[in-house]
């Protein structure tokens, strides 16, 4: 059963913006933690973002200001509204979630991506100079 599915990738050029989009299957208003990881080509995954079940976001230095994440409970969607994008940026983009196994999210920090065992596919974004 596939849990979590990434849209909105696509290539850009820096300054501008994408939206990803992770149709997520209830998740959005269960887990305790949902996220966004992203892995560069040849390069280590990283955390990007994430919102704990009460909204609480939290942000990896590097997105700070330029990245927003939120969720739509109603649509059972997560979201990254990425802004002033940059060609650091490129990666395969992921959305995670913690199971059901978790009941807090007071850990919820984007450097604790790892911990978020449900994973999507990923959507791909790359950004030119």
């Amino acid at each position: 059963q596939v849990h979590l599915v990434e849209s909105g990738g696509g290539s850009v050029q820096a300054g501008g913006s994408l939206t990803l989009s992770c149709a997520a299957n209830g998740y959005t208003s269960r887990s305790h933690c949902m996220g966004w990881f992203r892995q560069a080509p040849g390069g280590e995954r990283e955390g990007v973002a994430t919102i704990n079940l009460e909204g609480t976001t939290n942000y990896a230095d590097s997105v700070k200001g330029r990245f927003t994440i939120s969720k739509d409970n109603a649509k059972n969607t997560l979201y990254l509204q990425m802004n002033s994008l940059k060609p650091e940026d490129t990666a395969m983009y992921y959305c995670a979630a913690a199971g059901p196994s978790h009941n807090s999210g007071s850990w919820c920090t984007a450097n604790r991506y790892r911990i978020l065992e449900v994973r999507g596919q990923g959507t791909l974004v790359t950004v030119s100079s």
